[in-house]
């Protein structure tokens, strides 16, 4: 859709022309503990649908898929009305053409491998055709040779492709996947997601991916769209959604760790309470603005205490990661505990040998350009 005023964009207009490529969805379903109210379009770019449990993003797919019906509303893929609330449309599940993989992976267990891809086959195919694209799809998920194994001989990334393939056996005009990769091992998450970015670049069709996590989302998808308690709260780019993030709950999903409530003094000049301190900002131009955050990586440890936004602080303690150390910091005065701090720095490992020796007060500095303003 086009862009609107405001800053909104404006995902949905009924006035639409549907002969145009792509996927459009405008729904409402209401249930007892929750409301789901989205609206959006998507085209042959992957879009990463980001959210924590509970946000509505399964829902979304199921509902596209058919396995649910919405409330009200309208989905379209490629011109073809799958559901209309108005005019009684509700296209069979059977008959949408979309390609669906959850976690579980749902082979069936008394088939063997090639008799599952088969199940996606069109109709219809002669007995020869059906043999060369089971070929060509085994080939190609780099499952060669195990067309006769039934799913328990095989390993859970194999399943796993073995669903893919099926998947993609039917030529579907959109593809959803649903958390594909949670069940699986991190080596074997990694394998995948780079057999499934190559699968991708060749699928022409509409892709819907369902993750809550973020860095599969930025790995996979250009465009994420971020949903909190059944609504859309971003949607757009993913360098968009990760430099600028609206609200303190995108912030959160994309990773952010440090927060504090704001007082503007002056577009140029915030004072932010829960760190007590008051910083020179690049522009808090829109007086709707409540909270400023920075990202943990991005906070400078500096031996220039007189630069702006710089301040003293304090290590109430220290957390561990392979290559990395996060410092909990306390700014203006020593901490009291190990929970009794400010901001959370990322530091590579090899910094933190040339810091930790050093006398305090250290010196933090939080770039302007780096900081976030939120609602």
């Amino acid at each position: 859709g086009g862009a609107g005023g405001a800053g909104e964009a404006v995902f949905y207009r009924p006035d639409f022309n549907f002969e145009s490529r792509g996927l459009f969805v405008d729904i409402e379903k209401i249930l007892p503990s929750f409301h789901l109210k989205v609206a959006f379009n998507s085209d042959e770019q992957p879009l990463g649908l980001l959210g924590g449990s509970g946000a509505g993003k399964s829902m979304i797919l199921r509902c596209i898929a058919g396995i649910e019906t919405p409330t009200r509303g309208q989905i379209v893929l490629n011109g073809r009305v799958l559901f209309d609330s108005e005019k009684g449309i509700n296209v069979p599940s059977r008959d949408r053409r979309i390609g669906f993989l959850v976690q579980n992976y749902a082979l069936f267990p008394n088939m063997t491998v090639g008799q599952n891809i088969a199940f996606g086959l069109p109709k219809g195919l002669s007995a020869g055709s059906i043999r060369v694209q089971i070929e060509e799809l085994l080939l190609n998920m780099q499952l060669q040779g195990l067309g006769d194994r039934y799913p328990h001989q095989l390993s859970g990334g194999q399943q796993q492709r073995v669903a893919l393939a099926r998947a993609l056996a039917s030529q579907p005009e959109a593809l959803l996947l649903d958390e594909p990769f949670s069940a699986l091992d991190t080596h074997l998450r990694s394998q995948l997601e780079q057999q499934m970015t190559a699968t991708l670049a060749d699928y022409q069709g509409v892709t819907l991916f369902v993750t809550h996590n973020m860095e599969e989302a930025y790995r996979l998808c250009p465009n994420l769209l971020v949903l909190e308690h059944g609504r859309a709260v971003h949607h757009g780019s993913k360098y968009d959604i990760f430099e600028r993030p609206t609200t303190v709950g995108v912030a959160q999903i994309t990773g952010c760790k440090n927060f504090s409530q704001i007082i503007l003094h002056s577009p140029q000049q915030v004072e932010a309470t829960d760190w007590g301190c008051t910083l020179h900002v690049v522009e808090a131009s829109n007086s709707q603005l409540s909270h400023i955050g920075i990202r943990a990586h991005q906070i400078v440890l500096t031996s220039d205490s007189s630069s702006e936004n710089t301040f003293p602080c304090w290590l109430a303690r220290t957390s561990e990661t392979p290559h990395r150390m996060t410092l909990f910091l306390k700014l203006h005065s020593p901490a009291n505990n190990s929970q009794d701090y400010h901001l959370q720095a990322e530091v590579f490992k090899e910094k933190w040998v040339t810091v930790k020796d050093q006398p305090f007060p250290w010196y933090v500095r939080l770039d302007p350009l780096r900081l976030i303003l939120m609602k």
